[in-house]
């Protein structure tokens, strides 16, 4: 079966990475968080370095790039991954393509989410499928909109994808500020009124009354900013209507045809400011339906994305009508190559197909996995 997959991927002008079945592990639990090690399948080199069974092709494909960089470049793959599931093996196959470096966004973007459905088409001719997509650009472009700091901006980017995080951080946002900090007073007067050198006189002379030299551990000047930043991040609250604001951003839920014009109204009740992410959104929908796609039985949902630091635009899965798993996802990751070493930025997008959960067609049966 994946030869034959990986016969009609490379059709469509990619090349097929030799991506060994042993990785390095700390590039995924550095990029993907520590909640990924007891997921995946662990040991060590003779060195100690740790290894890991192979969890997917997205990240040894990139750190191949990064290693030999062609840009722009398309990889499939086929072949078997390793990683603990809930009720399914952990044995299993993917199936997909990266495409790296290529500066059109909108047409890169467009025809990752073509091939992924061609793909699907391909091994399931007959199915229902149903696409939903979403973009964490526009979600990070609502937060800035929203006025909030960088700190909280972050944290809410991180979540995104989890409506139980993202649900706890409003009520953060939302609830009374606790007051009392257990700080020395004059360090707690100076952080009050956000005086950086009154703060940091003051931490210098506690730090000096309880015998630290200055020499030692951080600066009274590197305590002073982290301190300012944390108290930054404490003191923002969004009032009820900015809460409101934004949890009616994350109820949208309308055809890909009609996404951009909702998208629209919903920024001018903002007061705008959201025109470059609306108009790159705009523009790969047009690219999607220039490839003959229906753009009416996609589903946009704003709510919709990947609670991990390196998407950055397009996210979307795939899946059976009336199934509860995707068969499918994938999405823009432009920040990935730079965090594996790339040392220009690398713009990336791509999909992945776990195949055990495909009705596959007859003809594609009997083939070695």
């Amino acid at each position: 079966m994946t030869d034959k997959i990986l016969s009609f991927l490379t059709e469509r002008g990619c090349s097929v990475p030799r991506i060994g079945l042993l990785q390095p592990a700390d590039p995924f639990l550095d990029t993907a968080g520590e909640d990924l090690r007891r997921r995946i399948f662990l040991t060590a080199d003779q060195a100690g370095a740790s290894l890991c069974l192979r969890p997917e092709f997205t990240i040894p494909v990139c750190l191949a790039h990064v290693a030999d960089p062609r840009e722009p470049a398309r990889y499939a793959y086929a072949g078997t991954v390793f990683r603990q599931r809930r009720d399914e093996p952990a044995e299993f196959s993917q199936a997909g393509i990266e495409d790296l470096g290529d500066p059109d966004e909108a047409g890169a973007d467009a025809r990752s989410l073509a091939d992924a459905m061609a793909l699907l088409r391909h091994v399931a001719p007959a199915a229902d499928w149903r696409v939903t997509l979403g973009d964490q650009a526009v979600f990070d472009a609502v937060i800035r909109a929203l006025g909030l700091p960088d700190g909280w901006r972050k944290k809410l980017v991180r979540s995104f994808g989890s409506p139980e995080k993202v649900e706890g951080l409003l009520a953060a946002l939302g609830a009374p500020r606790e007051r009392a900090n257990g700080l020395p007073p004059a360090i707690s007067a100076a952080l009050e009124a956000g005086e950086e050198p009154a703060l940091r006189a003051a931490i210098a002379e506690s730090m000096a009354s309880l015998g630290f030299p200055a020499a030692v551990s951080r600066t009274p000047r590197d305590i002073a900013a982290r301190m300012l930043e944390q108290a930054a991040l404490d003191n923002a609250r969004l009032g009820e209507d900015q809460i409101g604001e934004l949890r009616d951003f994350l109820a949208i839920e309308v055809p890909l045809d009609r996404a951009g014009a909702a998208l629209r109204a919903f920024s001018a009740r903002l007061g705008g400011g959201m025109d470059r992410v609306l108009e790159a959104f705009e523009a790969r929908v047009a690219r999607i339906a220039e490839l003959d796609v229906d753009i009416s039985r996609i589903a946009y949902d704003a709510a919709f994305g990947r609670p991990l630091d390196y998407y950055s635009g397009l996210v979307f899965e795939i899946g059976l009508a009336g199934a509860d798993r995707p068969v499918a996802g994938g999405g823009r990751y432009d920040r990935l190559l730079t965090l594996l070493g790339a040392r220009q930025p690398i713009p990336g997008v791509g999909f992945s197909v776990w195949l055990d959960r495909l009705p596959i067609d007859r003809a594609l049966k009997g083939d070695a996995a």
